[in-house]
């Protein structure tokens, strides 16, 4: 088998005035594997379809099934979709049209939820606006992000108008799962007649700022319904599951929290303000609830392990993790603690619409990491050298990412979006991230 080394020298010899950084090192097999063996992740998936349009389907064939668990209190999926078209149409009488943001300021809640729905369904993207940040934080989201309105809640109302930027056309969503069999306007909005496609933004969610200025990355429908199609294929929920929500909606890890159980026909628990940080409720509604999948960052794994009083979570079936590097020591405590639970290690920036690789871990000691797995469906995942040439297999390089869940760009940064969001010398659009 020919090396890399050897072809090298073999292009050297054919093209001696052709730059060293122009050439390719691999083997034509070994090229092909990395660039067409390993990203062969083609799928049909309904990508004609917005992301509340898989709810609204789902809501068709199981109005009268649980859709939303908090804190005691549930809505069926015709009442949490008959709110959500309510709400939707009280912002399209304020103008709305696709790509306009609107900033949701909110606490866990069935609230929450509503809104969520509601914007998508008026054709615009949610601007998550997150009660805990400080008023700096909120401030200068809504001044970037640029809300045409704002969801709210009562006990936030004043706080969120307070702010530079706040004076914008407020809807205060307290008491709208009272309302679930009240009259209004129940039709879902016509996605033909708004002029929304699948290309539209679905949400504008900013990275943390920890390299820099907070900078909001604008996803669209198409890459979303995607990675929720996937989602659905790969674990197979059923009307049987309950899934908890529990990230705060400012982390795209929520984006499919919130919407996978939905287009299962499964439970979505919600759990109440501030207890994703807290173990021993988290074990407890785990228990009552009966939820079967869960999501953690592997240091919040680590300290739920941790708890001594650890109760068995006899529904518990499915266990993912992204957000941090997974320790092969916590996969293999996990294991040992939840033998008969599945764990799986996802990667993804928010600049890819939630997760792009996804590897389901299995109790092997030897091993001694933790990949991040192969490219999800309709995902290019590439190793590339700072001449964005692959590189052989297990040479260190960049992770350039391809496919349809590659987000539009940063909102209002055009030179730093042609800067990170560059051509795909291979396929389609790529990102890079370094």
């Amino acid at each position: 088998m020919e090396t890399a080394l050897e072809h090298l020298t073999a292009a050297l010899a054919n093209r001696p005035a052709c730059p060293v950084s122009q050439l390719s090192i691999l083997p034509d097999t070994e090229r092909r594997l990395v660039l067409e063996g390993f990203n062969a992740t083609e799928a049909d998936y309904p990508a004609h379809l917005c992301v509340h349009q898989l709810f609204e389907r789902q809501a068709a064939q199981t109005p009268k099934a649980v859709a939303l668990v908090f804190e005691g209190h549930s809505l069926s999926y015709a009442e949490l979709n008959r709110l959500a078209n309510r709400l939707a149409n009280r912002l399209l009488a304020l103008g709305m049209r696709p790509d306009e943001r609107v900033g949701i300021c909110a606490e866990r809640s069935l609230e929450m939820v509503v809104g969520l729905l509601a914007i998508l369904k008026a054709g615009g993207a949610y601007l998550p606006l997150d009660p805990a940040y400080p008023d700096g934080r909120l401030a200068y989201l809504l001044e970037d992000g640029q809300p045409v309105a704002l969801l709210t809640q009562a006990a936030l109302r004043a706080r969120l108008q307070a702010l530079p930027g706040g004076g914008l056309p407020v809807i205060v969503m307290d008491g709208l799962p009272d309302a679930a069999g009240q009259g209004g306007d129940d039709v879902n909005p016509d996605p033909q007649a708004l002029g929304l496609t699948p290309e539209h933004l679905a949400y504008v969610i900013y990275t943390s700022g920890s390299t820099g200025q907070p900078k909001g990355v604008m996803n669209g429908h198409r890459g979303v319904v995607n990675r929720l199609c996937w989602a659905q294929q790969a674990y197979g929920l059923s009307p049987a599951d309950r899934v908890l929500q529990k990230t705060p909606f400012s982390f795209d890890v929520s984006v499919w929290e919130f919407f996978l159980p939905l287009l299962a026909g499964a439970q979505l628990v919600i759990a109440k303000p501030h207890g994703h940080q807290d173990p021993a409720y988290l074990a407890a509604l785990l228990v009552r609830e009966q939820v079967s999948m869960v999501h953690f960052v592997p240091s919040m794994l680590q300290v739920f392990l941790d708890q001594a009083d650890l109760p068995a979570c006899p529904a518990l079936r499915r266990v993912l993790c992204s957000g941090e590097a997974l320790p092969h020591a916590l996969q293999m405590r996990f294991h040992r603690q939840w033998p008969d639970v599945e764990l799986h290690n996802l990667y993804g920036p928010t600049e890819a619409a939630v997760d792009v690789t996804a590897w389901q871990c299995r109790p092997e000691p030897d091993l001694g990491i933790v990949p991040i797995g192969y490219p999800i469906a309709n995902t290019q995942i590439y190793i590339l050298d700072s001449h964005q040439q692959p590189v052989p297999l297990g040479v260190a390089g960049e992770i350039h990412i391809g496919g349809i869940q590659v987000a539009r760009g940063y909102l209002n940064r055009p030179a730093l979006t042609a800067e990170r969001f560059i051509t795909d010398p291979f396929r389609i659009e790529t990102i890079k991230i370094q």
